[in-house]
């Protein structure tokens, strides 16, 4: 006869002392918890999405009563207290495979749906846009529709931590701009925000889909492991803003659309959509990388190139990745392995960091040895 299941013990913060406990009655009863009215569009979509098998987290059930009512549950460490970050998507359980999925609600006019779809079905390594699991007519209104996608964490979350980080995400995501514009798609909102990963492997036993520092539960601190070694995918995701063009036809657009700061962009004058693509992946990297760390000046005379001011004079998307990997040709791979340090740290820490980043190298050497 097999043991019984010891239910897992509760951690302490997790547990409210009387009067904590009287102020989260009273605010749950004031519906403090309530769903936000936007989370309601996903409420009434849970018995669609279940049948269509997309089980949503218990706080989207119709017949959901917080889980913390009648206990001395503290509701911020209750899976089903965390409200949604973005209204426009939602998780869920892909109940075939038990795999977390993203769903997205959109609008279905536009280009939106039909570059989405296209790009999931090239099945080719330098496509770095994100997959589609399948698009569902939305039961409400016929004007919008559900993408369902893998979940994806964002790019920089958790940190870069290694000059090797830093050298495989510009790999990936130059990559996947060539990718796109190889297929006359430009994707006009090229950000740090649209470019997500495949974080499966820093994270074995998963975590929550919107606490992201917490386990699945929301218990408990949940800590990710390190990238290098480890099979990291970066996508490119949101199409809403993107041009498709016809072969030979002018690549040049009007609006001031997207979230970098391109200086050409205008409602009135024509700009080259891919040469904003250009400069808009180079702000990432200047943002995500030059401007943190001191040691990423490997990066500048790509950077540079691909900022700027005259549109003409930015590459393309092959010219960038041409240079970008001449460039990288020229680095020595043990410097993959070092720190990123960043420019806000202090000369102690420095000291302390540093000792600790040449203790792991040397561990590394050593383990090559034994081998």
């Amino acid at each position: 006869m097999a043991a019984p299941v010891m239910p897992k013990r509760l951690p302490n913060h997790a547990i409210l002392d009387e009067e904590s406990l009287k102020i989260s009655r009273l605010r749950t009863s004031q519906g403090f918890y309530n769903l936000a009215p936007k989370e309601l569009f996903w409420q009434a979509r849970y018995r669609y999405l279940r049948d269509h098998g997309y089980l949503l987290r218990p706080r989207y059930s119709p017949e959901w009563k917080p889980s913390w009512v009648g206990t001395n549950l503290d509701p911020l460490f209750c899976e089903d207290s965390i409200l949604l970050l973005d209204y426009q998507v939602m998780d869920a359980t892909r109940t075939t495979t038990q795999e977390l999925v993203a769903i997205k609600s959109f609008v279905r006019q536009g280009q939106e749906e039909e570059v989405a779809q296209f790009f999931a079905s090239k099945r080719d390594p330098q496509n770095h846009c994100v997959r589609i699991h399948e698009i569902l007519p939305d039961p409400f209104d016929p004007g919008l529709g559900l993408m369902v996608m893998p979940y994806l964490r964002p790019c920089n979350n958790p940190e870069f931590a290694t000059i090797g980080d830093v050298v495989e995400f510009v790999d990936q995501t130059l990559e996947g701009l060539v990718f796109m514009h190889q297929h006359n798609i430009a994707h006009r909102d090229v950000a740090a925000a649209n470019i997500m990963m495949d974080a499966q492997s820093l994270y074995p036993n998963g975590h929550h889909p919107i606490r992201l520092g917490y386990t699945p539960d929301a218990l408990y601190p949940v800590s990710a492991l390190p990238r290098a070694g480890r099979n990291i995918r970066y996508y490119y995701i949101d199409f809403g803003l993107t041009s498709w063009f016809s072969p030979g036809s002018s690549t040049y657009v009007v609006g001031d659309v997207g979230r970098a700061e391109v200086p050409e962009l205008s409602d009135t004058v024509p700009y080259d959509a891919f040469k904003v693509d250009i400069y808009a992946l180079g702000n990432v990297y200047f943002k995500e990388f030059e401007s943190k760390y001191k040691n990423t000046d490997f990066l500048e005379p790509l950077i540079e190139l691909m900022k700027r001011e005259r549109p003409q004079e930015r590459p393309t998307a092959e010219q960038a990745l041409q240079e970008w990997q001449k460039k990288r040709a020229t680095l020595n791979e043990s410097l993959f392995r070092w720190r990123l340090v960043p420019k806000s740290e202090q000369g102690i820490e420095r000291v302390v960091n540093d000792t600790v980043a040449v203790a792991w190298e040397g561990i590394y050497h050593l383990k090559k040895l034994v081998r």
